[in-house]
């Protein structure tokens, strides 16, 4: 591999110019273009029946006879609009307080079905699966998706964007399954009461997805350029006589913890009680109030290696702020360069006005109750709407906080909206602080070829006691998306200074953030593989006063998927960093190692494995070679997974970097293991272990989980860090941290 494939900074100006021009070009031939590919109108009417199903996933119920039989599915994968290599049979019913959605797919291997996914509430990327996507309001711009697999685990997952969804996102449904012969049956209940819809509109978007991963395919109901989402989707008329009820949940829960440090020593025992509370106002528009707030059961974080200059990213995962999250997005900030594999999580996070993560939390990172809260958030006609106001408890000497977070937006066009966000208040300081922001999303669905144009374009400015002037960002984004042949993206935002979202995310300041990537993919019509990408990720970020930054030049040279999901990859990265003030690379008790200023140049190689995540075993590679600064870094990030069977689960990850550098050689080790264990469909057992040698700390995440239903669940959850103080790899007892908490939802 050369050295310089080519000068990165006259690459990314002229793949940024073919961007715009390729954007001006399909915008403008879209005007003239005869529409060779629409999205079906296809439609369903879903059957009211007088009693409800038996859920036990046998479909053997005499009402699911009532319903429409649907058969009518397609590949989106690796075929377009093909036959799929199995059948499916699909039937919607309702009652007066639920949304029933019955499936029978057709397989011809039944004992090659893929279920690893063991516990509620997590992703299914390996999964055979059943998706159901619902718009209740037949927009075409928002919406909720259903997954679920073999174990009858559940994941519910609440769309952000039109085609971006959260995987945080929680309401309460119920899943059964089984297999029969050769197929495996679903079942699923939606109460009307999880979901916001307006009475008076009897048709509702719909949408169906199935996955059979051993041969990588996915098929659904209504698709286009190989992909589904609220903007592609049926419909499901005959809705009429649902019944939401009060519209009340009370959710109160109960924590035991006990708290133990060492190094100094000292322990706690706290007994905390809380209530959230939602209520449905209008049948679109939600409240939602929280008393002594408890988070002792969100899952742990993944521990990341920082080798940067520049704060790393960390989501979410407290369900109070996940749930509606979608209404406080701006600015498509997280889009703009989300998959530009030049850029880091930090900086495509960067700017962001409003990041809930801040919310509960002290300046060290420590965790700070909040004693109560209240949310008011949903959609009213063409508005949507997402208001939070937050009594933070007094921390570390300062005060406790009132925190406000204002987000309204207003549907335009045909698929676009406009919006503005405001915020008032410090979490971590007694200094008056706000932003104010507006921003645009444009989206048009009606290019020629089933392709789409997204635009995004925002300005914000905060106003922090003793900063003046340079506080503002504001930027732009521009896309055209595709699942197969040509897709580009560019995007620009600038940081002032001074700009301070006191509740948001900046990871760096006073700077100019271009990205930009290009790419083209490929679908084989047979033999072993079944895609190929190639393409180029840029990043280019300069100092608002002059000069260079960061740039990061990503030659993604080849990327293949074969037909049973495993992979292979090729990618060149070409760097370079302008260092203005040292910083620790490295730092560890008896041992630093800096970066000094000045102009960095180097160029690595990346060559990449994964096999199939549905197997019994399976792994990943990735080998990382080249120059890092002024020396010489070998990174290796590996994966190992064993699905022994649907009760059990394990996987290994380990990451290591040897660096070597004029002013210092260093190693960094960072291992985890993971294990699931699912005694029952609803009982399970969960360890996460972490270790890092920049800490010197192991980490221990256990937790009994008991989800007798939807809406009830009890945790025993551990906490343990060990740590060797003293690098002679003796690990001493650190803290602990044990909590009991229960929970549970009344309805009304």
């Amino acid at each position: 591999m050369p050295r310089h494939l080519s000068s990165p900074k006259n690459t990314f100006f002229f793949i940024s110019a073919i961007l715009i021009l390729s954007f001006s070009a399909n915008a403008v031939w879209a005007q003239a273009a005869v529409q060779e590919q629409q999205v079906e109108a296809k439609s369903l009417r879903a059957a009211r029946v007088n009693s409800a199903p038996i859920l036990d996933g046998k479909l053997d119920d005499a009402v699911w006879q009532e319903a429409e039989l649907i058969t009518d599915f397609h590949q989106s994968r690796p075929g377009d609009h093909v036959e799929p290599s199995e059948l499916t049979e699909l039937y919607v019913i309702y009652t007066t307080d639920a949304l029933y959605v019955g499936a029978r797919m057709f397989d011809s291997e039944p004992d090659q079905i893929a279920a690893p996914t063991l516990r509620h509430g997590q992703g299914m990327p390996f999964d055979d699966r059943l998706v159901i996507i619902l718009d209740p309001f037949n927009q075409g711009r928002a919406g909720y998706r259903f997954e679920t697999n073999l174990n009858a685990a559940r994941h519910d997952s609440l769309y952000t964007t039109p085609f971006r969804f959260t995987l945080d996102w929680n309401t309460i449904w119920e899943a059964a399954t089984s297999v029969d012969g050769n197929s495996w049956i679903a079942e699923v209940e939606i109460p009307f009461k999880s979901l916001p819809f307006d009475p008076n509109l009897d048709t509702w978007g719909f949408n169906f997805g199935r996955g059979i991963r051993r041969r990588n395919e996915e098929m659904s109901w209504v698709s286009l350029d190989r992909t589904y989402n609220p903007t592609i989707m049926g419909e499901m008329s005959g809705m009429q006589g649902m019944d939401q009820g009060v519209g009340l949940d009370i959710v109160p829960s109960f924590a035991a913890i006990r708290q133990r440090k060492f190094n100094p020593s000292g322990s706690a025992q706290n007994y905390e009680p809380s209530l959230d509370a939602f209520y449905r106002l209008t049948p679109s528009l939600n409240a939602a109030l929280t008393i002594n707030t408890d988070f002792s059961a969100a899952e742990v974080d993944n521990r990341q290696v920082n080798l940067g200059r520049f704060n790393l990213f960390f989501p979410e995962r407290r369900d109070f702020f996940n749930n509606d999250s979608d209404l406080f997005q701006f600015g498509g900030i997280s889009n703009m360069a989300g998959g530009n594999s030049a850029s880091t999580g930090g900086s495509r996070e960067n700017a962001r006005p409003y990041f809930s993560r801040k919310l509960g939390l002290a300046a060290d990172g420590s965790p700070v109750d909040i004693n109560y809260g209240g949310r008011v958030s949903g959609r009213v006609g063409r508005f949507n709407i997402g208001a939070l106001a937050i009594k933070q408890d007094q921390n570390a000497g300062v005060d406790a906080s009132e925190l406000l977070i204002t987000r309204v937006s207003a549907n335009v066009l045909d698929d676009s909206r406009i919006g503005f966000i405001y915020t008032d208040g410090d979490p971590t300081s007694d200094l008056d602080n706000s932003v104010a922001g507006v921003d645009f999303q444009y989206i048009n669905n009606q290019l020629s070829n089933g392709r789409r144009l997204q635009g995004n374009v925002f300005f914000q400015q905060s106003d922090t006691t003793g900063l003046d002037d340079d506080d503002a960002s504001y930027g732009f984004g521009l896309a055209y998306p595709s699942s197969d042949g040509f897709r580009a993206r560019v995007g620009y935002k600038v940081v002032e200074d001074n700009f301070n979202p006191a509740m948001g995310f900046v990871n760096r300041s006073n700077i100019e953030d271009l990205t930009a990537d290009v790419g083209y993919t490929h679908f084989f019509e047979s033999g072993l593989f079944q895609t190929a990408f190639a393409g180029i990720d840029m990043q280019r970020i300069e100092l608002i006063d002059g000069g260079l930054q960061t740039e990061v030049v990503n030659y993604r040279l080849l990327e293949l998927e074969t037909t049973s999901r495993d992979g292979i990859t090729l990618n060149h990265f070409e760097s370079k960093e302008i260092v203005r003030n040292t910083f620790a690379i490295f730092r560890q008790t008896g041992n630093e190692v800096f970066i000094q200023p000045g102009s960095y140049d180097f160029g690595e190689t990346q060559i990449g494995f994964n096999t199939a995540g549905q197997r019994e075993f399976s792994g990943s590679v990735n080998y990382r070679t080249g120059d890092f600064f002024n020396g010489e870094r070998v990174n290796i990030n590996s994966s190992f997974t064993w699905n022994q069977s649907r009760y059990f689960s394990m996987s290994l990850r380990y990451d290591w970097n040897d660096i070597e550098l004029p002013q210092g050689d260093f190693t960094t080790r960072l291992s985890s293991v993971n294990s699931q264990v699912a005694f029952s469909p609803n009982l399970y057992w969960i360890s996460l272990l972490q270790y890092d040698n920049i800490s010197e700390e192991i980490g221990i995440n256990t937790r009994l989980q008991w989800v007798p239903k939807a809406g009830q669940e009890a945790f025993v959850v551990l906490n343990y860090n060990l740590q060797d103080w003293d690098q002679d790899n003796t690990f001493n007892t650190a803290f602990s941290d044990l909590s009991v908490k229960l929970r549970y939802t009344f309805r009304f």
